[in-house]
């Protein structure tokens, strides 16, 4: 079976033989990302390295960013940032050359988090096309979803349904012109009003150029946490709560709820158990379990770790660690 890593708010954790230990201290593991045996960790502290499956790690490099993803195939990786930016990796990763016109563009719009007193926007969310490594999306949050063709020199933006509010993105294993995006209630100028259609997963099956709403029917509507499965039938996997803020802490607790759509968003089904129907923790980190078909690692900010079976059975693999933001299964 695979050793688990959880990506914490205090640092990398290993989860193997029912122990947690820690191998890197760090605030903020937000992107735990594995490319050619080479494992990537995006922190609060900038990006982080290892070539031994996560026991060791290197001096960080871009330390003055907030690293929210990496993605790519090949020798050519993307980092994308808090402050909104884009960084591009030519040799899996041993260097990293900014694409400055990213930064220019969420400088020039003024996106930010409408928070008071407001926070730069993020590049939270990239999608690299599996065909050509120089066509790219990236989502920020708050501003939109822009598409590069030329590796990040040029731009174009759309919103989907008219939501800048962007979260999480994947294309299809098979079909890398779908593309799904995890949306929340985020306005330039404050909240949108919370019904229907102003937050939720949109589907693009034309590249990102045009979108439609896949979350009708299902609350609570605020999405966040996404992955997809590479094994057919692809499900589609996304972690939701009522408000960007919602919390084990909230009377009543986070009141989260895991859906799962096989049909590329028609329709969605529960993967909560009755435990966790709503669940009182809060869903922050995410994947795939490559060990259990259709099975997905659930991180909370209740510091627990759960495998979850595609019918819905969940499994404890940790507890007691500091907030989950990001699990990745490792040979």
């Amino acid at each position: 079976m695979s050793k688990i890593l959880a990506g914490t708010g205090r640092g990398v954790y290993c989860l193997e033989h029912g122990e947690s230990r820690q191998t890197l201290e760090s605030r903020g593991v937000r992107d735990l990302f594995e490319n050619g045996g080479r494992l990537f960790a995006g922190t609060g502290a900038g990006l982080f390295v290892s070539d031994d499956a996560g026991e060791t790690w290197q001096e960080p490099v871009l330390s003055e960013y907030e690293i929210w993803q990496v993605r790519g195939h090949g020798d050519t990786l993307y980092a994308t940032t808090q402050p909104a930016a884009l960084f591009r990796s030519v040799d899996n990763g041993s260097n990293w050359t900014e694409m400055p016109s990213l930064a220019q563009a969420s400088n020039d719009a003024g996106w930010c988090i409408p928070i008071d007193p407001p926070v730069p926007g993020r590049a939270r969310a990239l999608v690299v096309d599996t065909r050509d490594a120089d066509h790219l999306w990236v989502g920020v949050e708050v501003g939109g979803v822009m598409e590069s063709r030329d590796g990040g020199v040029t731009w174009t933006l759309v919103l989907p349904g008219d939501n800048p509010d962007l979260h999480m993105m994947y294309a299809h294993p098979e079909a890398p012109d779908t593309i799904y995006a995890s949306t929340g209630y985020g306005r330039l100028d404050g909240v949108a009003e919370m019904v229907e259609g102003n937050a939720g997963v949109f589907r693009s099956d034309d590249g990102g150029s045009s979108w439609q709403y896949a979350w009708r029917g299902i609350t609570p509507r605020y999405s966040r946490p996404m992955c997809i499965d590479s094994r057919a039938p692809y499900g589609l996997t996304v972690a939701s709560a009522p408000t960007a803020f919602s919390s084990f802490k909230d009377d009543g607790g986070a009141a989260a709820m895991l859906f799962r759509s096989e049909d590329g968003g028609e329709s969605w089904r529960s993967l909560c158990d009755n435990a966790h129907s709503p669940a009182s923790a809060n869903f922050h980190g995410l994947n795939v379990d490559p060990d259990s078909s259709g099975g997905v690692l659930v991180g909370t900010d209740t510091g627990e770790a759960w495998r979850v079976s595609n019918d819905a059975e969940w499994t404890q693999i940790a507890s007691g660690l500091p907030v989950v933001l990001a699990l990745i299964a490792v040979a």
